[in-house]
């Protein structure tokens, strides 16, 4: 595995299409794509869309070979400009479709069960298939994870994958419940109480 660092804007493409490989099989990411063509057109464009809203704070992180990408929002995020929410709205809509808004109200009720206090979200976490099980995926967690503890702020987070809690939960995350999406998969929402 490459080393961690942070990524840029020039790492837009490669972590677009590592996270389309790692999110194929995802509930949710299925959900919100469900059609093999709606994928196929979509799945990195969506990706490169919530990597640039999150690339507004410096919340990219990555390793040299792209094995894989953490997209984390910190305590306090900069709120979008007024040109950044329209470029966000449109690509939203480029990227999903007729889906947009539907997908927009089940993803709105998973914000709103958001922790009230400041806390650092990692919004996604996907390493390459041919690369999971080699220790990326915490190796992209640890500088955030340190940070929080360092800062004593509090990690949230959800997992769209039953099997990936045992991963999180090895991670110091606790199960604070369940989500169900309407007509679709459920999210189980995990919260890391920063460590002494």
């Amino acid at each position: 595995m490459s080393e961690v660092r942070e990524g840029y804007l020039g790492d837009l493409r490669p972590i677009s299409l590592v996270l389309a490989r790692a999110f194929r099989d995802d509930p949710v990411h299925r959900w919100i794509l469900p059609g093999e063509l709606d994928w196929a057109l979509a799945s990195t464009g969506f990706f490169a869309m919530v990597m640039r809203d999150v690339l507004r704070n410096s919340g990219v992180l990555t390793t040299e070979s792209h094995e894989g990408a953490a997209l984390w929002v910190p305590p306090y995020p900069r709120p979008a400009s007024r040109r950044e929410r329209f470029g966000m709205i449109w690509r939203w809509y480029l990227a999903l479709g007729r889906r947009a808004t539907r997908v927009g109200r089940e993803l709105a009720r998973i914000e709103q069960a958001h922790p009230l206090e400041p806390h650092w979200y990692l919004a996604v976490l996907g390493t390459d298939p041919r690369h999971q099980g080699r220790g990326v995926g915490g190796a992209l967690l640890a500088p955030i994870l340190a940070r929080c503890d360092a800062d004593r702020v509090p990690a949230y987070l959800e997992s769209s994958k039953r099997e990936n809690v045992p991963f999180y939960e090895r991670h110091g995350f606790r199960v604070l419940g369940e989500i169900v999406f309407q007509g679709g998969p459920t999210v189980w929402r995990m919260l890391r109480d920063p460590r002494p």
